[in-house]
């Protein structure tokens, strides 16, 4: 049927009168156009990047030849017609060649690897933090002064010890026997507490002088008890035997240091105290220590001598002693005065 002329051509009339209307159609045109568009958006995004980054490059190149200063082409024609020099010693493969990060032509520094570094850095932070260049002289100086007694008696000490322990060992000692050495330790042991007590009291006092002088402003009890409690509890050290007395007064020690160094956060003391005090407190806590390492190597073998306690017993023992003997004599004589008047009445 459709192969007949008469069909094809009503076909072909309905076809080009619904491309007429289509053509003809507004809405059709406009979507027809936002197809193209959509079409050829990445070309003009293209185009527009290469666009603003021609003109980007343009302005960059006239900034830079405004800040170039002009060019004496005379001068360059003169120095281009000049041969470059032969130097085989200068020019080598790595002459023309310079670290990354560093000059052109210079040359690169070959650092060595310091394997104590770390070391050093560390013993270089130490040394700041305990520096004691703002300390006053006078006050250092005498700091230093303070501590040669505890020094020279943990020193004596040790060496007293090795003489004992020499003695033992050999039969005779090097500059002393052990009868003197022993002597020598019991002289020492009063001199060391008695020298221990007198400091913690001396710097427990220097907190009245501070307040006083209204040194960070006037706090009345809480930093007048610190000089009491110095004092308070050093003195009844020398009444204990010597191993307990300096334990107790290392103690003390560090206990003072700790107070001292909350005084000088605290604005109580100046900015220098603290360090100052901690390098005197560790000078005179090793020197207890090493008196009682001194003392521990020969306890079985000296005598101990009678401490401040035994003493008080001692004398109270003599004391009941001495009045039970005087109530004794007392009985006797009222005795014999009975005796002699009951004779009297007899005769």
């Amino acid at each position: 049927m459709l192969r007949s002329g008469a069909p094809r051509s009503v076909l072909r009339t309905i076809n080009t009168n619904a491309a007429l209307r289509a053509t003809n159609n507004p809405f059709s045109k406009h979507f027809a156009s936002q197809i193209w568009t959509a079409s050829r958006r990445p070309q003009l995004a293209q185009a527009t990047k290469a666009l603003v980054a021609t003109r980007t490059a343009s302005n960059i190149t006239e900034k830079v030849k405004s800040a170039m200063p002009d060019i004496d082409i005379k001068k360059e024609a003169q120095i281009a017609k000049d041969k470059l020099r032969v130097d085989p010693e200068t020019v080598s493969t790595t002459s023309s060649t310079h670290p990354l990060m560093s000059e052109v032509a210079t040359p690169e520094k070959e650092e060595d690897t310091d394997m104590m570094a770390g070391v050093k850095n560390d013993l270089r932070t130490i040394k700041e933090t305990f520096s004691l260049d703002e300390v006053p002289r006078q006050a250092f100086y005498l700091g230093l002064a303070g501590l040669v007694p505890y020094v020279a008696t943990s020193l004596s000490t040790v060496y007293c010890a090795w003489e004992i322990n020499h003695v033992h060992a050999t039969g005779t000692g090097l500059l002393m026997s052990d009868k003197t050495a022993e002597l020598a330790l019991h002289v020492l042991e009063p001199l060391q507490i008695g020298y221990g007590a007198t400091i913690i009291s001396f710097l427990g006092a220097i907190h009245w002088g501070l307040e006083w002088a209204g040194y960070g402003g006037t706090h009345g009890y809480p930093r007048y008890m610190i000089g009491v409690a110095g004092a308070a509890l050093a003195w009844p050290t020398i009444l204990l035997p010597v191993e307990y007395a300096l334990i107790s007064q290392f103690l003390l020690f560090n206990f003072l240091y700790y107070t001292d160094s909350r005084a000088t956060k605290r604005g109580w003391a100046p900015a220098w105290y603290g360090v100052y005090r901690f390098v005197l407190t560790f000078v005179v806590g090793a020197s207890i220590v090493i008196s009682l390492i001194g003392r521990g190597q020969i306890s079985h073998k000296i005598s101990t001598l009678p401490s401040a306690t035994d003493r008080i017993k001692a004398l109270r023992s003599s004391q009941d002693d001495s009045f039970e003997s005087e109530e004794e004599a007392r009985r006797r004589y009222l005795k014999s005065d009975e005796d002699e008047e009951e004779e009297e009445d007899d005769d």
